[in-house]
């Protein structure tokens, strides 16, 4: 069958030529993947953190926002507790949920219902981050990207600070198997079995605060408001790139 360009179609895509296709397709062995974890129950919180707002929006909406603002595609978001209320929060975002119904069991079961979700043929990466890292900017998760691109490393690690090891983390398509297999010591041992193909990007410490307690609500809520004051020169987060050596994820 031919389009009035006398170029073929592909079935079931009126209009849409093969050599679209073939474009897509090329478009596609480049996309890399938001995983985003938010299925946990906050039990240090005390509240569901992921409902907590910063300038006027969830911390979970907030953090699907920040990947679908860098760019990646697809946006998965792992929910697991309270999932209704959760899942929500994402209405009208281009992202989309997964259940996972063995939450409870730890961390390592969301990556791996988050990773199941990515189509390794559509994608030739993923970044895992978590939703409660609010300080996480899209400039950052371009940075992971951009050097993924330019090193083709199989992995590439956060650090804050010079010393703390912590998502986001890009894993390549050759590693999704071992993050779907991986036990309870979540990526840390991923991580460390890659460690010498790794590359490793440097961030300031206070990029990797995550919301734990209330205390931390507070801190984070105040260093927004400090960067809204000073919207007349934004607080970059320039990236330092390095050798990764022992990292934990």
């Amino acid at each position: 069958m031919r389009n009035g360009a006398g170029q073929p179609e592909v079935a079931g895509t009126p209009g849409r030529s093969a050599a679209d296709a073939t474009r897509h397709d090329a478009n596609a062995a480049h996309q890399v993947a938001a995983v985003i974890l938010a299925a946990g129950a906050s039990t240090r919180m005390g509240r569901n953190k992921l409902l907590l707002e910063l300038n006027g929006e969830t911390v979970v909406r907030r953090a699907a926002r920040t990947a679908i603002a860098a760019g990646l595609d697809p946006v998965i978001v792992v929910t697991g507790h309270a999932r209704e209320v959760v899942e929500g929060e994402l209405h009208g975002l281009r992202c989309r949920s997964v259940f996972n119904s063995e939450h409870a069991h730890g961390t390592h079961t969301s990556v791996a219902a988050g990773i199941g979700a990515v189509e390794p043929t559509a994608c030739a990466a993923a970044i895992v981050m978590l939703a409660d890292m609010p300080l996480v900017t899209p400039p950052m998760l371009g940075a992971l990207v951009e050097r993924y691109r330019e090193s083709g490393a199989p992995l590439v690690a956060s650090r804050y600070g010079g010393d703390i090891n912590a998502p986001p983390i890009l894993y390549d398509r050759r590693l999704f198997g071992e993050l779907r297999e991986m036990d309870a010591r979540c990526g840390r041992q991923i991580v460390r079995r890659h460690r010498q193909e790794a590359v490793e990007m440097v961030w300031p410490s206070e990029a990797g605060r995550d919301l734990d307690r209330p205390e931390d609500y507070e801190w984070i809520r105040e260093m927004l408001a400090r960067r809204a004051r000073a919207t007349t020169v934004p607080m970059p987060v320039t990236p330092t790139p390095s050798s990764a050596s022992g990292t934990d994820g």
